[in-house]
């Protein structure tokens, strides 16, 4: 690619991103989304955190789904999901997930 055709990509993602995001601050007060609407809209947050946390406590290096107790991510999100649901905070979870997967994977339990 040359040059002027890397920086005019840059401007053109530029451009879109603004205009996508100030959309909603343009035409927002003159559009009314619909209350069911609104409601479904409240576990979009959940759904992409899923989507992207997921993939990696299930599936191994080759892509295949790897559910067995040497999966030390599995085991940890399972054991930081009873965290949470003993606990209901979030700051502790993660932290209470990453000290069970760092202990798991350096003291070589499973």
């Amino acid at each position: 690619m040359a040059d002027w055709e890397i920086w005019a990509t840059i401007v053109a993602l530029a451009v879109a991103t603004a205009a996508t995001r100030a959309s909603f601050w343009v035409v927002g007060h003159h559009i009314n989304i619909p209350k069911r609407v609104q409601e479904m809209l409240r576990y979009a947050p959940g759904c992409a955190l899923a989507a992207i946390v997921a993939p990696d406590l299930l599936l191994d290096g080759a892509g295949q789904v790897h559910l067995a107790l040497d999966n030390l991510k599995l085991v940890s999100g399972v054991l930081a999901i009873a965290f949470y649901l003993l606990r209901r905070n979030m700051l502790e979870t993660i932290i209470f997930g990453m000290a069970v997967f760092t202990a798991l994977r350096l003291l070589h339990v499973f």
